[in-house]
């Protein structure tokens, strides 16, 4: 069996505070709005949509399900799949997307949002180098996540049609590194990964958040944090989609469409 990214229940229960908070949830909500508004960017009515978020609540007019490693969906109930900051924390990331592609109608749109490798790198390094000086050795702290070209490679292996994937950088800015501690508790997003190590020692905490304060603060003395948010896109395979032309089928030489004179390859005779 391979080795466990997430410890599921202490995730659940990281959201589970958040949801009875219920503030903090910014990014989740920035996301949200983010990819509602690229569903509409689309010239299509969806009829039959299905949400995989940890926050349901945040999608009131939608049915929205848990981002369980099985997900509960049927084959080819939906024409829309929206999976929203969800996929950073999965296991088997590529599983999440072949279901979600099993779940769409043939033309059926996805739709992802997920955090993204540049998320929380200021607070990774203080965190790293603070722990290096101080005990000579490192513990995993913050989720690994994946970058851009990794996961939209994932949309192709995942049988995604017309695969897409950008990003969009978010930078809050905040007192201390408290403040940003307080606010990814307040959004479930603290380390709930399965080989975390002991417990942050006090003195490695004081030492990362000077380190933070000295290397990471704007003109006002605020310290800032980066949000990298990935964007996924793609669709079912249907037969309707266009496609790429076979190899040697174009009806027109490019040259004839440039009105341009083709020129013979000249070879080098010192080859």
């Amino acid at each position: 069996m391979a080795a466990r990214l997430t410890d599921r229940p202490l995730l659940l229960r990281h959201r589970a505070r958040a949801m009875r908070a219920n503030k903090g949830l910014f990014l989740h909500e920035l996301a949200r709005d983010e990819l509602i508004e690229r569903q509409n960017e689309v010239n299509r009515t969806f009829t039959s949509p299905i949400v995989i978020a940890p926050y349901p609540s945040l999608w009131p007019d939608l049915p929205t399900i848990d981002d369980t490693e099985t997900l509960d969906l049927q084959p080819g109930a939906h024409d829309l799949v929206l999976h929203a900051m969800a996929l950073h924390w999965a296991d088997d990331p590529v599983g999440q997307l072949i279901q979600s592609r099993r779940a769409l109608k043939p033309d059926g749109l996805f739709l992802g949002v997920l955090f993204g490798g540049e998320t929380l790198h200021e607070l990774r390094t203080c965190l790293t180098e603070a722990e290096a000086r101080l005990l000579g050795g490192l513990s995993p702290r913050l989720l690994p996540m994946a970058e851009i070209r990794d996961i939209g490679a994932l949309l192709q292996r995942a049988g995604l049609a017309l695969p897409v994937a950008d990003s969009q950088t978010i930078t809050a800015t905040y007192d201390s590194p408290r403040g940003l501690l307080h606010d990814l508790r307040a959004m479930g997003e603290t380390s709930a990964l399965a080989s975390r190590g002991a417990p942050l020692r006090r003195d490695v905490l004081h030492h990362a958040e000077a380190l933070y304060a000295d290397r990471f603060a704007d003109p006002s003395g605020r310290i800032t944090a980066t949000f990298d948010l990935i964007f996924l896109s793609g669709w079912a395979p249907a037969d309707s989609q266009p496609k790429p032309l076979r190899p040697g089928s174009a009806a027109q030489r490019l040259a004839d469409a440039l009105g341009a004179t083709e020129q013979p390859l000249q070879r080098d005779t010192n080859d």
